[in-house]
């Protein structure tokens, strides 16, 4: 067997075993005898693999969604805050600190921006 036919064979291994994770990347190398580094170079130098590793992480992502809307559909209140706290930000839903510093009797406002977010 070709060294080029081992790899891809490894490569295929590597996804399967990512789908079955859901994307856990220890998981499935552990699953798939596959080394983190060796994981990662595939990873930078391999579009396609980049790409199905893209798509698994999406698929992912929708599952635990999906999960998520299912708890707020059984009325979760922790779920719903957490939903608007992360999607409702543009309507409101954003937890601000403010600190109210007095300077006779005018209160002073300190508006904070970290990582392009107004607090």
């Amino acid at each position: 067997m070709s060294i080029d036919k081992s790899r891809h064979i490894k490569k295929e291994s590597m996804i399967a075993a990512l789908e079955i994770s859901l994307g856990v990347v220890s998981t499935a190398c552990k699953a798939a005898d596959i080394p983190r580094a060796t994981y990662y170079k595939w990873l930078k130098e391999d579009d396609k693999f980049r790409e199905q590793v893209e798509d698994i992480n999406n698929l992912a992502l929708d599952y635990v969604e999906t999960s998520l809307h299912n708890q707020i559909t059984k009325g979760n209140t922790a779920a719903t805050i957490f939903y608007l706290k992360c999607r409702g930000k543009g309507r409101g839903y954003v937890e601000r600190s403010e600190l109210d510093i007095s300077s006779k009797d005018e209160p002073i406002k300190i508006d904070i921006k970290i990582d392009g977010i107004d607090y």
